[in-house]
C-alpha cells in the first residue's frame, strides 16, 4: 500500500497543497491543487486527502493562519484517516513545522515549491516541528495567554496615568506604588469629579498607607490649578483600568471552570514555593495537567528552554546559551525563581546565596528556573506532593502561606477540604 503525505503552505487567504507517495526510488511525483483557506473549502481539503489516501500531513506554522487549517483537519480528516482499513501507527499525523527550518534558497520562493520542500525535509528529518497540544489544552492557552496580555496592557495603562500626573505636576505616585490600587483609585476618582482641595483628596487614602496626610496634601497641591482636561483624561484611564480588572476577574473565573477536573494538580503544584494558584493554571496550560508528552524532566527543560544551550565545534562549546524555547514558561518560572529565593530560610534561598556570589544574579535565577522545572515535572508526571528541604521555615511562615493559598483557591470557585483541624494562625 503506498505511503502518501500531503504538504501544506499556509496563506491566509490559500493553501498550496501537494501530495506525494515517499515510499519510492528516484524523484518524488507530486499532486498539485490550491484551496481556500475558508471553512468550506478546509472540507473539500480534508475530502481530498481522504481521496488521495494521504497517511500524514506537514503545515508551515505562518502567523496564526494554520490554526484554523489545523482544526478543520483535526476534525474532519484525521479520524477518518485513523479508521481507514489498513490504517498505520502514523497514520493520521498532524506536523507543524516552524517556518526557519523550510527556508529556501534567496530567489527561489514558490508557494507549491515550499510544499514540496516540507515533504522532503519532514522524510529527511531536517524540519523543526512544534508542539501542538490537544483541543482542550489549546482552550486553556488561549484563556491564559489572553489573560497575561491583558495584565500587561494594566501595567501600560499605568504607566500612563503616571506619566499624565506627573505632566499635570501631581507626584502621587512617588507615595503610592500602585495607582490603581484602592486609596489611589479614590482619590484620583474625587479629583477626575472636580475636587479641588487638596486636604479632602488627601483623607481619601486609607490609614494604612505609608504616606503621612501632609506628604499627600503637598503632593496634591497642583489639583487646584490643573486644566479640566486633565482630570477628564483621568478619568478616562480609571474607566479603562475597571474595565481591565474586570475582564481579567471573568478570565480568572473561567479558567477555574476549565481546570475544575484537575483541581488536584492545580493545589499540589500551588504548594512550590515561587508558584501560586494563577501561576499553576498557567503552567498547566503551557505542558498539561500531566505533562504526559514528555518522557523525562530533561525533556520538559529543554522544550522550555530552560537548560543550557550546545554550539560544538572541534570539540569546543563556543556557546552556553539557552535556546529559546517556550516563552510564556520560561517567563513563569523566572517570575518564580525570584519569589522562590526570597521565601527565607527554604531550600531555593540557600541556594541562591551559595551560588550568587560566583554566577551573579541572572545565572543563578536561570539554575533556579531550571530546577523549578524538573520539579514542576515530578509533581505533575509522577504525582508527588512538594516537600520542603530547607532547615529554617517556620511554623507561621507556612500557616501565613496555606491560609493565602486556600484563600485564593475558594475565591475561584475550587473546594478545599481539611484531612486534620484547619490551619490558624499564631498571635
Amino acid at each position: 500500500m503506498p505511503y502518501r503525505i500531503a504538504g501544506i503552505d499556509v496563506h491566509k487567504r490559500m493553501l498550496a497543497v501537494v501530495v506525494s507517495e515517499v515510499e519510492v526510488d528516484g524523484e518524488y511525483e507530486f499532486a498539485r491543487r490550491q484551496f481556500g483557506s475558508n471553512p468550506a473549502q478546509l472540507r473539500l481539503l480534508a475530502a481530498w486527502l481522504l481521496e488521495q489516501q494521504v497517511e500524514e500531513a506537514v503545515m508551515e506554522s505562518t502567523a496564526q493562519y494554520w490554526k484554523p487549517v489545523w482544526a478543520a483537519l483535526e476534525r474532519y480528516w484525521k479520524p477518518l484517516c485513523q479508521k481507514r482499513e489498513g490504517a498505520r501507527p502514523t497514520s493520521g499525523a498532524l506536523h507543524l513545522a516552524q517556518a526557519q527550518s523550510n527556508r529556501a534558497r534567496r530567489g527561489r520562493k514558490d508557494d507549491f515549491a515550499d510544499a514540496e520542500r516540507l515533504v522532503k525535509r519532514l522524510v529527511a528529518h531536517e524540519l523543526v516541528l512544534s508542539l501542538v497540544p490537544d483541543a482542550e489544552q489549546r482552550l486553556w492557552r488561549t484563556v491564559t495567554r489572553t489573560k497575561n496580555q491583558l495584565t500587561r496592557n494594566r501595567v501600560q495603562l499605568q504607566n500612563r496615568l503616571e506619566a499624565l500626573l506627573e505632566e499635570a505636576h501631581l507626584k502621587l505616585s512617588s507615595l503610592v506604588s500602585d495607582l490603581l490600587g484602592v486609596s489611589a483609585r479614590r482619590i484620583l476618582q474625587a479629583l477626575a469629579e472636580g475636587e479641588t482641595d487638596p486636604a479632602a483628596l488627601a483623607a481619601l487614602a486609607d490609614h494604612r498607607l505609608r504616606a503621612t496626610r501632609e506628604e499627600l496634601c503637598d503632593a496634591l497641591g497642583a489639583c487646584q490649578d490643573i486644566p479640566p482636561v486633565y482630570r477628564r483624561l483621568v478619568k478616562m484611564a480609571l474607566e479603562d483600568g475597571q474595565r481591565l480588572d474586570t475582564q481579567i476577574h471573568q478570565l480568572e473565573q473561567e479558567m477555574a471552570t476549565l481546570l475544575g477536573p484537575y483541581q488536584d494538580q492545580v493545589q499540589r503544584l500551588a504548594e512550590v514555593p515561587g508558584l501560586g494558584v494563577d501561576s499553576a493554571q498557567q503552567v498547566i496550560a503551557e505542558v498539561g495537567a500531566t505533562a504526559a508528552t514528555f518522557p523525562s524532566a530533561g525533556n520538559l527543560s529543554s522544550w522550555v528552554g530552560a537548560c543550557p544551550g550546545k554550539e560544538e565545534t572541534a570539540g569546543v562549546n563556543h556557546s552556553r546559551r539557552s535556546p529559546k524555547g517556550n516563552r510564556p514558561m520560561r517567563r513563569i518560572l523566572n517570575q518564580a525563581a525570584h519569589a522562590a529565593v526570597k521565601l527565607q530560610g527554604s531550600i531555593f534561598a540557600i541556594l541562591y546565596r551559595r551560588y550568587v556570589p560566583r554566577w551573579g544574579h541572572n545565572q543563578t535565577i536561570a539554575v533556579i528556573a531550571h530546577r523549578l522545572c524538573r520539579l514542576v515535572w515530578k509533581v505533575l508526571h509522577q504525582g508527588v506532593r512538594y516537600q520542603e528541604r530547607g532547615p529554617a521555615v517556620s511554623q507561621r511562615s507556612k500557616q501565613k502561606r496555606t491560609v493565602r493559598m486556600i484563600r485564593q483557591l475558594r475565591s475561584l470557585g475550587y473546594r478545599v477540604e481539611f484531612l486534620n483541624s484547619p490551619p490558624v494562625l499564631p498571635a
